[in-house]
C-alpha cells in the first residue's frame, strides 16, 4: 500500500477545496488580496501518466472549471513568490500539517522549518474561519445529502446487529455504502460493543446479546462535505431495562440540547445544560448524589460524560480543526476551560446563523477512570461508587445529530435516523 507508486490515499486540504474547488494533488494556489486575482500553479501530466491514468484535464481546463484564468507551471511558483517577497509584501499562509508542505514552504519562503510552523498567519486563520463557519445554501444541501447516505449506513448497521456477527462485517458493509454513493467515509468508522472507548476504531469483537453497539460514522461527498451521526443499538434488537434507563437519559439530553440551539446562545451554556440533564438523570438512578449544580460546576459528572457536547461540522468532521480549535470554537469573550470534561469541548462561543454543528451527548462507564477516581477518593459527596460498580461492564451510549443554526432557531439536518427506543427496536426487528 505504501511505496512510491502507491502512497496514502489522497485527500485535498479542506481550505484549498473551499477557495479553489479542485481535488487534485500537486497544486498550489495564491490569492492576491490587493488585486483580488487568483493564481493556480501545477503541471500537466505526460504520456506516461496517461498510460496508467487515462486522459486527464489540463491545468487550463482545471483552472477554468474553478473560475480561474491565471494558471502557471509549478516551477514558476518560486519565481512568483520571490518577486512578491522582494517587493516587501507579506505572504500569509495557514498552519501546515503535512511534512512535504512544511518543507516546500521552507524552500519557497527561505524560513527555517521551525519558523514555518510558528509563523502561520493569525490574521488569515481568523478570516478563513469567519468565512468557512457560515455555511451557504449549497454547502448545507451537500451536508444534508451526506446525512442522507449516513442514514443508510446507520439503519443498515442496526439491522445487522445480531449476536455472533463480527463488528468488522458491519463496518465493512456501511463503509461500502459510503463508497457506493460517491465518497469515502468522512472519518475512520467507530463501531464497537466497547462504546466506553470514545474513539474505538477496532472492529474485531464478536457481537454478544446483552451488549450495546455504538456506531459513530458518516459519509463524505466528493467535494469533502461530511455527515457525522452516532447511534447506539442493543445487540439482538431489545434494550434491557438497565440499558433503557441510561439510554433515555442520553436521548433526553440530545433532544433538550437541540431544542436550545438558536443564534446568540453560547454553546458552552448548552453543554452545561446537557451536563445538568445527565447528572440529574444519573442521580435519579442512584449513581450520583447531592446538589447536582455543585456537582456539575465541580466536574463530577465528567466521570460519565468526559467529552464536549459537539463541534463544528462542514468540510471536515471537526471543521477547521487544523486551523486551531481555540480559534474555531472560542474567542476573546469565551475562553476554553481547563477542567476535565469541558476541556474537551471543541465549541464554546456564541452561535450564528449558518453554523452547522453536532449535538452528541453520551454516558460511559470507563473502568480505568472509575478505578482512578475511586482510588483518589474524588467527589465522594457526588458519586455513589458502590452503585457505579454495578455498571462497570455496561459500556457506553452516545446519540449524535447534525444541526444547522437557522435565522430563527435550528434545523436538524437530513432524514431523521431512528433514535427513540421504539424506533431503534422497530427497525432492528426488520
Amino acid at each position: 500500500m505504501n511505496y512510491p507508486s502507491n502512497t496514502y490515499h489522497y485527500r485535498q486540504d479542506s481550505t484549498f477545496l473551499y477557495f479553489f474547488g479542485l481535488s487534485h494533488p500537486g497544486l498550489a494556489g495564491i490569492i492576491d488580496f490587493n488585486s483580488g486575482e487568483e493564481y493556480l500553479f501545477g503541471n500537466d501530466i505526460d504520456i506516461d501518466d496517461i498510460i496508467w491514468m487515462g486522459d486527464q484535464p489540463s491545468m487550463e481546463e482545471k483552472a477554468a472549471r474553478a473560475g480561474m484564468r491565471n494558471v502557471f507551471p509549478m516551477d514558476k511558483l518560486e519565481e512568483f513568490l520571490g518577486k512578491i517577497i522582494s517587493e516587501g509584501r507579506e505572504v500569509h499562509y495557514l498552519p501546515p500539517y503535512r511534512g512535504e508542505t512544511i518543507i516546500k514552504l521552507h524552500q519557497l519562503l527561505g524560513k527555517s522549518l521551525d519558523a514555518i510552523r510558528k509563523d502561520s498567519s493569525l490574521e488569515l486563520i481568523k478570516r478563513v474561519i469567519m468565512l468557512r463557519s457560515i455555511k451557504d445554501e449549497q454547502e448545507i444541501k451537500e451536508i444534508e445529502r451526506m446525512v442522507g447516505v449516513t442514514y443508510d449506513m446507520h439503519t443498515t448497521a442496526m439491522k445487522m446487529a445480531h449476536p455472533g456477527i463480527y463488528e468488522r462485517e458491519i463496518a465493512g458493509v456501511i463503509e461500502g455504502i459510503a463508497l457506493s454513493n460517491g465518497g469515502p467515509v468522512a472519518f475512520p468508522t467507530i463501531l464497537s460493543i466497547n462504546g466506553q472507548i470514545l474513539h474505538n476504531h477496532y472492529h474485531g469483537n464478536i457481537l454478544e446479546k446483552g451488549r450495546l453497539m455504538v456506531v459513530d460514522a458518516g459519509a463524505e461527498s466528493p467535494m469533502g462535505y461530511a455527515g457525522d451521526i452516532t447511534r447506539t443499538s442493543p445487540v439482538g434488537g431489545k434494550f434491557s431495562e438497565k440499558q433503557k434507563e441510561i439510554y433515555e437519559i442520553v436521548l433526553n439530553t440530545n433532544l433538550e440540547s437541540i431544542s436550545m440551539i438558536k443564534p446568540g446562545i453560547l454553546f458552552k451554556d448548552v453543554h452545561h445544560h446537557a451536563s445538568m440533564v445527565i447528572a440529574e438523570g444519573l442521580k435519579d438512578l442512584g449513581l450520583m448524589k447531592g446538589d447536582m449544580q455543585k456537582a456539575v460546576n465541580a466536574g463530577a459528572h465528567a466521570l460519565f460524560f468526559p467529552h464536549g457536547l459537539g463541534h463544528m461540522l462542514g468540510l471536515d468532521v471537526h471543521d477547521m480543526e487544523g486551523l486551531g480549535e481555540n480559534y474555531v470554537g472560542y474567542n476573546h469573550n469565551v475562553k476554553r476551560s481547563e477542567q476535565f470534561g469541558i476541556a474537551s469541548l471543541r465549541l464554546g462561543k456564541s452561535l450564528k446563523p449558518g453554523f452547522v454543528l453536532t449535538i452528541e451527548p453520551g454516558i460511559y462507564f470507563i473502568p480505568a477512570l472509575i478505578d482512578l477516581w475511586k482510588k483518589e477518593k474524588k467527589f465522594p459527596e457526588f458519586i455513589n461508587y458502590d452503585k457505579v460498580e454495578d455498571y462497570r461492564d455496561f459500556g457506553g451510549i452516545r446519540i449524535e445529530d447534525d444541526v444547522l443554526v437557522a435565522e430563527n432557531g435550528h434545523k436538524v439536518l437530513g432524514k431523521p435516523i431512528p433514535k427513540t427506543v421504539e424506533e431503534v427496536e422497530g427497525i432492528m426487528s426488520e
